[in-house]
């Protein structure tokens, strides 16, 4: 991947391949918060009338997708919107593609809509939340992906504790106490995965967090499906859960009580719920190690490299597996 992958990526570019993808962009262009691909809102000449003046172009990481793994997200996207749910889908473009390369760049271009986050304290926010998603589930079952990755924990949190060490991230005092800590958090996930036994995988978001999601008037809209793969179910669960044990109970009882109107839950995957904490923790050092040479990354992440910044992850990971260590959380149909 080249370190200078977005260096052209000039307002005058951007416009250019939009305009090259069969749209009139009017000028307007607003950088939208992505560290890993490049996002943009751009205003348009020609909206229909009664839709917005505004879209969304993407430009993909180079290097990181291939054109197949992207088309396919593409089409599981669509899949959904085509069932009716409220999903953000990339458009057609000029090469009667959703995909569309001008130059060294590839990019999509989606409608852009407007909403507030999910707010988690409301039962209903979150059993419409689990409604929703297990809708997406029940489609994500009735096919396959060919090229998008399945969720491997090993191989997962072994990526990526590599790479933080290869670029020797952390302060050489601490790198005892980081090879340690890593090593034996992943462990414990790969356990958590064998306890919970042989689980179903399916199509799945991937990365079902809040901020994937807007709130409208109608309900919540799912955005980017960047990270789709194969997977547990829980994996688009478990990201609303949060805080003491207690308190994460409550918020499984209103999400799991929405999931079920729509499709059964295997309590087995309460296993992983934090397996699969601890292995995000170790997939963001190592997603911000892997893009160290991005020049967006050391402006980002100033302190990475400062032992209090792996002082506070290390002490992080030891409580996640302490977290590991306690049983699972326990739920029931008419908790």
């Amino acid at each position: 991947m080249s370190v200078q992958a977005f260096a052209d990526l000039s307002p005058a570019t951007i416009l250019d391949a939009v305009e090259a993808a069969g749209f009139r962009p009017d000028g307007r262009i607003t950088a939208l918060n992505s560290y890993e691909n490049r996002v943009y809102q751009l205003g348009r000449e020609d909206a229909p009338a009664g839709e917005s003046g505004l879209m969304v172009a993407k430009f993909y990481r180079p290097g990181r997708w291939s054109d197949d793994t992207i088309l396919e997200e593409h089409a599981f996207a669509l899949d959904l919107l085509g069932s009716e749910l409220p999903v953000v889908a990339p458009w057609r473009l000029a090469n009667d593609s959703t995909l569309f390369h001008h130059g060294q760049h590839r990019l999509a271009v989606f409608p852009s809509i407007g909403g507030r986050p999910p707010a988690l304290d409301q039962g209903d926010d979150l059993r419409q939340m689990g409604r929703l998603i297990a809708r997406l589930h029940n489609i994500g079952e009735s096919g396959r992906f060919w090229h998008r990755a399945q969720l491997n924990p090993e191989a997962v949190g072994q990526h990526a504790i590599e790479q933080v060490n290869q670029v020797r991230m952390v302060p050489a005092h601490l790198e005892p106490a980081w090879a340690a800590i890593s090593e034996q958090v992943l462990g414990r996930v790969v356990q958590r995965f064998a306890e919970a036994g042989d689980i179903q995988t399916l199509r799945i978001h991937g990365d079902c967090h809040p901020g994937n999601v807007l709130w409208r008037d109608d309900g919540p809209w799912l955005l980017d499906l960047d990270d789709c793969c194969t997977g547990p179910a829980i994996q688009d669960l478990w990201m609303y859960l949060s805080g003491d044990r207690e308190y994460q109970m409550a918020r499984l009882s209103e999400l799991l009580e929405g999931y079920s109107v729509f499709r059964s839950f295997d309590v087995r995957e309460l296993h992983l719920v934090e397996a699969l904490r601890g292995l995000r923790i170790l997939h963001y050092l190592g997603w911000i190690a892997e893009r160290w040479e991005d020049p967006a990354f050391p402006r980002a992440f100033p302190d990475i490299t400062e032992g209090k910044f792996w002082e506070s992850q290390i002490l992080d990971l030891r409580e996640q597996l302490a977290a590991l260590d306690e049983p699972p959380l326990d739920w029931q149909p008419g908790y």
